[in-house]
């Protein structure tokens, strides 16, 4: 399958290539001495740049959504996963979701960090996205100029795999974190391959202490305890869960802020929502009343297939706006990153896998702001 190149339209002065998407640089919103305006070519202010840019709500009528990505043509065999008709798609602007698709503004730079929003990336079934869809979130907030750490919190250190670290040569992880009094989390702490993204790495220790918590007063706040320290540093926190309704991803509930329930698009993924959401209000109503359900995400969704699209239907029915307008199809491209042991963002910056991370983070980010 050849992935399509994505190029940014219009070569704007000030603008620079990250993938699939223009982002705006530091440089472009410099003066040059004077306090106020910094013209460009053509005798262009750096104010009339930015409004040509991100001035789509002039130019569009009351009421008319924007496709980021409607300039962009993706690969038609890829399309054909996401909408039996790309075309009808792009030119009525809806979303896999059958919902009109919003726009989801590009965010700008940020001169200040933390404190940080903990999302936890949940689902009771396994192989649904939860681990691929935590680092390549990560890595495309960290793209956004987000200072973002991940935390493993499964006992098979997939995400630590996924980052292209060797779980069974670690020495200290997420375990001695949790269970040993006085070590610092900068002692844990592993940077990555992706600037501005750090990574709490896990392995088969971690396994250990379901058991060992159970003892503990206040077990189910144990890793928030440990996640205390960082929150200044960062801006977002993202814990991928183990597979399973256990202590620790009561742990994760119990820390976090938000939840997101990658949801693969298949029957038996769809009949275990149900029973996590009791759990999500258990724990808000029992242990952390901030906690709300930021959104389901659709993954692995294959629109040529029927039963795909009758459950990204149902959920939709179901949840409504709790269902992120963001949809992830099927790729190679994924597996070939975990082999790589780096984010789609990266190996693959310019194919619609990294693409729709990109809109994902956008519209994390704009959830984040409307709240």
């Amino acid at each position: 399958m050849n992935e399509s190149t994505f190029a940014p339209g219009g070569g704007q002065p000030g603008l620079q290539a990250v993938g699939s998407v223009a982002v705006r640089t530091f440089a472009a919103q410099q003066g040059s001495g004077d306090e106020g305006t910094h013209h460009g070519p053509a005798g262009r202010n750096d104010q009339q740049e930015s409004d040509r840019f991100i001035g789509f709500e002039t130019d569009l009528q009351e009421g008319q959504l924007y496709d980021p990505d409607a300039e962009y043509e993706p690969d038609p065999e890829y399309a054909a996963t996401l909408a039996p008709d790309a075309a009808r798609q792009r030119r009525e602007r809806v979303g896999p979701t059958g919902r009109p698709l919003p726009y989801f503004p590009i965010p700008g730079p940020v001169t200040d960090h933390g404190p940080a929003k903990i999302i936890a990336m949940c689902n009771q079934k396994g192989g649904v996205g939860k681990t691929t869809s935590t680092i390549n979130l990560g890595a495309a907030l960290a793209e956004y100029g987000r200072r973002v750490l991940l935390v493993d919190f499964d006992p098979q250190g997939a995400l630590s795999v996924g980052l292209g670290v060797n779980p069974m040569e670690l020495d200290i992880t997420v375990y001695n974190l949790l269970m040993e009094r006085g070590l610092a989390a900068d002692e844990v702490l592993l940077k990555t391959a992706v600037p501005g993204m750090d990574l709490l790495p896990s392995n088969i220790d971690l396994s250990a202490a379901e058991v060992q918590l159970v003892s503990e007063v206040a077990r189910e706040s144990t890793l928030q305890r440990a996640l205390k320290p960082l929150m200044q540093d960062y801006d977002y926190i993202v814990i991928d869960c183990q597979p399973s309704l256990g202590l620790l991803t009561v742990n994760a509930l119990t820390a976090a802020h938000t939840v997101i329930v990658p949801l693969e698009c298949e029957f038996f993924a769809l009949r275990g929502v149900a029973l996590l959401t009791e759990t999500i209000e258990k724990v808000r109503e029992r242990l952390n009343p901030e906690l709300q359900l930021d959104g389901i995400l659709a993954t692995m969704y294959d629109s040529r297939t029927v039963h795909s699209r009758e459950v990204l239907a149902r959920v939709v029915e179901a949840f409504d706006d709790h269902v992120f307008h963001t949809v992830i199809g099927r790729t190679v491209r994924f597996p070939e990153t975990t082999v790589a042991g780096e984010p789609i963002t990266t190996y693959a910056s310019n194919s619609v896998g990294a693409a729709a991370y990109r809109q994902l983070a956008r519209e994390v980010l704009a959830r984040c702001h409307a709240e």
